[in-house]
C-alpha cells in the first residue's frame, strides 16, 4: 500500500487553541492543504471573510460539520432542522466545501422509537437533498458509533448509511470515520459496497480505556484501531481524497499548543496511517 491521500485538519482538532482564521495560518506554516470547518468556527469567522481566507491560502475544504439533527418530537421541530441543513448547505457551497457532513441526529426527547427516528433522518434528508444537489454540494451520512445512538446518530453502522444512499439517490454519500466504524464486524464488506460513495475519510484512534464517550479520542497510532488496514479497505473502493484528522480531546490534546498539535498529526499522518 502506497503513502496516505494528504492531510486536511478539521478544526474540532484544535477547537480550543484556534480560530478559523488561525487555523487556515496554520496549515499554511504546516503545509497542511486541507481543511474542514465546523460551523461554530465558520460562524465566528463569517462565510464571506471565510471563503476569502481559506481559497487565498489555497486550502481544500474536505467538508463541512456538521448537518444533521433530524428527528424532533414534533413537525415544527423536524421543519427548523431541515431549514438549518439548508443554511448549512448555502454555507457548504460559500466555502467550496467537497460535502456537507450529516450527524444525523438520535432519538427525539421523550421516545424509545429509533426506528421511527431513522425514518425521519431519511424524510429529513430527502426534504434537504435537492437543495443540496442544486448547489452541488454532496450530503455525507456518517455513521456513528452505536454508543451514540440515542442522542447524535442512529444511523451507526457503513450499511445502514449505504441503504439510505440505496433509497435516496444522487446527491448523497458517506463520511468514513475510523473511529466509528472500526468495530464493525461486516466492514470489510460494507466498504466495499460503498464504492463511489465515499466522499470523506476522517482518522483518530480509539484510546483504551476511553474516559469520555464524546471527548477522549486519541492521535492516531495511541489506539486500538488498524488505521492503514481501513485506508487500504476505503481506496480499495475508490476513494482518493484526503485523510482529515478530527480528534475531540479535552483533557490532551486540546490542552497543548496547537502547533506542536498539527505537527503531532503530520508525523502520525506519516508513519501510522
Amino acid at each position: 500500500m502506497g503513502k496516505p491521500g494528504p492531510l486536511s485538519l478539521n478544526t474540532m482538532t484544535v477547537r480550543d487553541q484556534f480560530s478559523l482564521a488561525q487555523c487556515v495560518e496554520a496549515c499554511q506554516r504546516h503545509g497542511i492543504t486541507g481543511i474542514s470547518p465546523w460551523r461554530d468556527k465558520l460562524a465566528e469567522c463569517g462565510v464571506p471573510r471565510a471563503a476569502k481566507l481559506i481559497r487565498d491560502a489555497g486550502l481544500t475544504v474536505t467538508g463541512l460539520c456538521r448537518g444533521g439533527m433530524f428527528p424532533a418530537a414534533d413537525a415544527a421541530g423536524r421543519q427548523a432542522a431541515i431549514a438549518d441543513n439548508k443554511r448549512a448547505v448555502d454555507e457548504a457551497a460559500a466555502i467550496g466545501a467537497q460535502c456537507l457532513v450529516l450527524v444525523v441526529g438520535g432519538l427525539p426527547r421523550g421516545s424509545k422509537d429509533i426506528a421511527g427516528a431513522r425514518r425521519q433522518v431519511q424524510d429529513g434528508i430527502a426534504a434537504v437533498l435537492e437543495h443540496g444537489r442544486a448547489s452541488n454540494v454532496p450530503l455525507a451520512i456518517e455513521p456513528l458509533h452505536p454508543m451514540y445512538a440515542a442522542d447524535r446518530a442512529c444511523v451507526n453502522t457503513i450499511d445502514q448509511a449505504i441503504d439510505l444512499c440505496d433509497r435516496l439517490g444522487e446527491g448523497v454519500g458517506i463520511a468514513v470515520d475510523v473511529y466509528h466504524v472500526w468495530w464493525d464486524p461486516n466492514l470489510a464488506a460494507a466498504i466495499a459496497r460503498a464504492r463511489g460513495r465515499i466522499l470523506a475519510f476522517h482518522i483518530c484512534d480509539w484510546l483504551v480505556p476511553t474516559a469520555d464517550m464524546l471527548q477522549d479520542r486519541g492521535m492516531m497510532g495511541d489506539g486500538v484501531i488498524d488505521i492503514p488496514a481501513i485506508r487500504g479497505l476505503v481506496e480499495a473502493a475508490g476513494y482518493r481524497g484526503f485523510c482529515e484528522v478530527e480528534i475531540m480531546s479535552a483533557n490532551n490534546w486540546w490542552k497543548r499548543p496547537g502547533d506542536e498539535v498539527l505537527q503531532t498529526c503530520l508525523e502520525r499522518h506519516a508513519t501510522v496511517v
